[in-house]
């Protein structure tokens, strides 16, 4: 067994560093290199990565996001926000709810089951940043609008959960419920964020005092190591957002610790085989034959949650008054869907269970579509904008 998980890492590090250099060679995001070896090797198509190697891994999936989400909370520097002020969050808040109204209002219209199209519609607002994370370091990008992105999907996480919560309550509603569910439904998603942020926030003020005392880089990457994994499972536990807590991790060590560079050099350094293996891995759990599932309700999410996310980041970039590339760009970088909307699947079909699996395939499909455009897509938009030197 040992020996078999030995070669499985090999595998999985060896398929994604050739993929990802042909990925790069065809001028590809190296990201969208690394899902296409995992969906090659994995269990639809050759078969070299089994299902149950793919279900094995789920653990690295976890530290990865935990990094992910933690790269992400760093960049929530309150000096930024001082010079911005509110425009994030306007314009997560319109592209949320640009996705959320669109979706929701094709599908009624088209006169598809209400409650299915309640439930599409809320799961359309989360938006996934592993894969546009992955391609703004591996190019490098740097300006306003990588800036604004960044703090964009940060927030964008509790503007799922909130818009969530509030669906769900109208679809509880709908279904007759008692007070208690109805409560619980609008309470759920503001508890999870108030959760996460104090366990986040508590995490990296202690993560502060560690730091203090130790100050070789060794020390450094075991102790941001340890905590990252340590928020991500009491946020678990505590049935709070995990993703979030590490961002509120992130966020407050980066506006109350001076040597924060050093600290995300040192971070950063472990990342790559972990970013690797997550994505290869990614790619491998995606069933190619689900996408015959996906029907027509499922193309009209595909394709009016990235409208609804580009009208409403264009909204709410002219209402904040941004520059013009932020208002033309930004859309097209938030395609992404994973981590938040699967979690999401499993709440929405115990709400709606006779469309249960008809959820599931939608957004298993639209996540592995949204994968592997996404990043080509945010690669597009950064060059165009100047923000990515080719």
């Amino acid at each position: 067994m040992e020996n078999k998980l030995l070669i499985d890492v090999a595998l999985l590090l060896f398929s994604g560093i050739l993929f990802g250099r042909l990925a790069k060679f065809i001028k590809l995001p190296n990201v969208t290199g690394y899902l296409i070896a995992g969906l090659l090797l994995g269990p639809s198509i050759l078969g070299f990565i089994p299902a149950e190697m793919v279900n094995n891994f789920n653990i690295i999936s976890d530290i990865a996001l935990g990094f992910i989400a933690f790269s992400i909370g760093s960049e929530f520097n309150l000096n930024y926000y001082k010079k911005v002020g509110i425009a994030p969050v306007i314009i997560a808040i319109a592209e949320s709810s640009g996705a959320i109204i669109l979706v929701i209002g094709v599908l009624i219209l088209l006169k598809f089951d209400l409650k299915l199209s309640i439930m599409l519609g809320a799961i359309a607002a989360a938006t996934a940043p592993a894969q546009t994370i992955m391609v703004i370091n591996q190019y490098k990008s740097k300006g306003s609008l990588t800036s604004m992105l960044l703090s964009v999907v940060a927030i964008d996480d509790a503007t799922a959960l909130i818009g969530f919560g509030i669906a769900t309550t109208i679809v509880n509603l709908i279904s007759s419920h008692t007070d208690t569910n109805l409560i619980l439904s609008v309470l759920s998603p503001f508890y999870e964020i108030f959760i996460s942020f104090i366990l986040g926030a508590v995490a990296g003020l202690v993560m502060k005092l560690f730091f203090r005392w130790f100050k070789k880089s060794s020390n450094r990457l075991c102790i941001i190591v340890s905590f990252i994994l340590f928020t991500y499972w009491i946020a678990t536990v505590l049935h709070g957002s995990p993703l979030l807590a590490c961002m509120a991790l992130g966020a407050v060590l980066v506006n109350t610790f001076s040597d924060i560079e050093n600290i995300m050099t040192i971070s950063d350094s472990f990342n790559p085989p972990i970013y690797m293996i997550f994505f290869v891995i990614s790619g491998a759990g995606f069933d190619i034959s689900a996408l015959k599932g996906i029907g027509l309700i499922g193309l009209l999410y595909v394709v009016m949650r990235i409208v609804g996310k580009w009208f409403g980041a264009w909204l709410g970039g002219r209402i904040t008054k941004q520059d013009k590339k932020i208002c033309k760009y930004l859309g097209p970088t938030l395609m992404p869907q994973a981590g938040v909307a699967l979690g999401l699947v499993a709440v929405a079909g115990s709400l709606v269970p006779d469309y249960a699996p008809q959820i599931r395939v939608i957004i298993l499909c639209s996540t592995f579509i949204y994968s592997i455009i996404g990043p080509i897509a945010a690669k597009i938009a950064l060059v165009k904008s100047g923000e990515i030197v080719l």
